[in-house]
Order: C-alpha cells, then structure tokens, then sequence
C-alpha cells in the first residue's frame, strides 16, 4: 500500500497531478521542489521502502525517449523505450530495477505531452520504417493504468502516427481502460509469465495466473494484439514440469494463431545489479544457485541455459507458429 505522496511544486496544478491528489486525497501529501531529493539520495533501504513505498508526482525534462539497449526488442526498423514511471508496485525477487535504484518508490511522470512530442517527432524521422517504443522497460506499463490512465493518453496517441507501434510489457489484469477503447493493431500488450512454482515463490504481488490468461482472453476476444513473454525463466529442480504445465494453462485458453509474438529468456543480471539485489536479499535461494559471471552479465552456466532454453523452445513450438517466436537477446 502507498504510505504517502511526494509532489513536485511546480507541476502541483497539472490538471493530471491535480487528478492525482484528487484519487489519494486520504495520503499526506508533501511538497518538493525535485523529485531527485527524495528518489535519488543513496543509503536508502529499497526492502524497507518496498514495503511502504510513496508516489512521487513529478515531471521528466529530459530524456523522454530513448535508444532501447541492444538486443531489446521484436526486431523493429528502429526501437526505442519511454518510461512514465519508475519502479513497479509488484515486487518480483529477480527484476533488475532492484539494482538499478536507490529507492523503491513509485516515481510517476505526469507531463505526458512531453513524452508525446518525442514520439511523434521520433517516427517523422523515420518515415517508412516500422518504429517500435517499449512501455515497460523501468515499470509495469498497466498496473497503475486505474491512477494513471496512461493508455487513454499514449494509444491515441500511436493511432495518428502511421509508422510508430507501442509494446505495453505487464504482468498486470488492468485491462479495463484498453476494453473501453477501439483496438489499434499497432498496439501490442505483452503479458509476462513465469511457471506456477517460480510465480509462487518469486512474484510477490503478482496477480493469479489464471487471472492474467484471462485478461489476455478478453483483449484478444475484444480485437487487441496481445503477446506472451516467457522471462525471464528460472531453473529449479522441476522447471521441465512447470513450464509444459504452464503452457497447457495458457493454450487451454488461448489461441496461439491469434498471438503477436512471443519470446523466452532465461534469468540474467548485470554483475552490479546481482550484487545489489543479492545483498538485498541474502537469503534468496534463487541468487544461490550455481550462477556464472560471463562477458559481465550473471547468469546460468552456459551449458544448463542452453539446455533450459532449447527444452522451453521445443515445448513453445508445439503450441505456436515459428513466425511469431523472438528469442530473447537482451542482457538487462
């Protein structure tokens, strides 16, 4: 739950922060002049604050839009990512932004307008190409959609710009905003999963599984695009078991001719992210597994994550067409 809420003066009279305190009204709300003096400052506790965040309301002046990192993406012609919030209400043990940030949070930008302009003007540069933006990099893109009614801003937005696709990356049910609107075919929500073993053990907060195949079942029923994205994939002694059984709960409902794309990695951190997160926390059985350091990322030995993506690839396969399947290549 938000234990607070820190707000920006400047942007005080934004008609979208003042929708903001209008919805958190029974918070205390504290004035700032940046949104650095609460957000950035070092020797914070990120699991302390993890369990009683507040929402910072604040605006981003720059670096709106950036160049996604190599290897993010679904092979677009250009890709790039934007972030209207960082940090994330769901607290899953081997997300990264727990080494990324010196404070857990929630950091809410309300000068969409902003965002807006450099998408647009992004996509004018390269006209006929098929420029993808990424929601979901540094947040949830959905699980704030009810406070924040990002997609109601961001979707018509994608709508006017002919070559500009967006990817909405959750692992979130709020889909309500999107069920009230036309679908756009350029719009792309991707809903991450992981086998029932790892959801339990390692994605607090994280809504149901059978909850979330059915908010991807509404979208597809309502025309949306919707994706799957399996990752990151963690190993455990019965993962082979897990994810076929996964797969099976979400094929029983889905149609996988009817998906977007799909794509699979297995779990991988920056060295100096594993390090922050695994002293965050020491007890964490996941960060005590047989790890190696290769090239600076942290993951598996390359011998078992070879293994463990070529026995998922060949469960996925009896499922999907090859044509929607992007493995995943990126090291975050």
């Amino acid at each position: 739950m938000v234990s607070r809420v820190y707000i920006e003066a400047e942007i005080r009279d934004h008609p979208r922060a003042q929708q903001l305190l209008k919805r958190l009204h029974k918070l205390p709300v504290i004035e700032i002049e940046h949104f650095g003096e609460v957000f950035n400052p070092r020797a914070q506790n990120f699991r302390l604050q993890k369990k009683d965040p507040a929402i910072i309301i604040a605006a981003k002046n720059q670096g709106h839009v950036l160049a996604a990192p190599e290897g993010y993406g679904l092979g677009g012609d250009r890709n790039y990512y934007f972030s209207h919030m960082l940090n994330c209400i769901y607290d899953c043990r081997y997300c990264f932004l727990q080494g990324m940030y010196q404070s857990a949070h929630q950091l809410l930008f309300v000068n969409y307008e902003d965002f807006g302009a450099q998408i647009k003007h992004i996509a004018s540069r390269h006209q006929g190409q098929q420029v993808w933006f990424y929601s979901g990099y540094d947040c949830d893109s959905l699980a704030n959609e009810p406070m924040t009614g990002f997609t109601d801003y961001f979707i018509p937005l994608i709508a006017s710009v002919d070559n500009a696709w967006l990817e909405l990356r959750t692992k979130s049910t709020q889909v309500r905003s999107m069920l009230k609107q036309q679908p756009v075919s350029r719009v792309v929500t991707a809903f991450s999963f992981s086998d029932h073993f790892s959801h339990s053990k390692l994605e607090h907060g994280v809504p149901a599984i059978a909850r979330r195949i059915d908010a991807m079942r509404r979208l597809l029923d309502a025309g949306w695009a919707v994706g799957l994205r399996f990752d990151p994939v963690v190993y455990h002694q019965h993962y082979q078991t897990a994810f076929v059984q996964l797969l099976n709960d979400i094929f029983s409902e889905i149609d996988p001719q009817k998906l977007h794309s799909v794509s699979l990695g297995s779990f991988r951190l920056t060295r100096d992210h594993f390090r922050k997160v695994s002293r965050l926390y020491p007890e964490e059985p996941l960060f005590a597994q047989n790890l190696d350091l290769n090239n600076g990322i942290v993951s598996y030995p390359l011998e078992r994550e070879r293994e463990m993506i070529e026995f998922c690839e060949t469960q996925l396969m009896k499922h999907i067409p090859q044509q929607s399947y992007h493995p995943c290549e990126w090291h975050g």
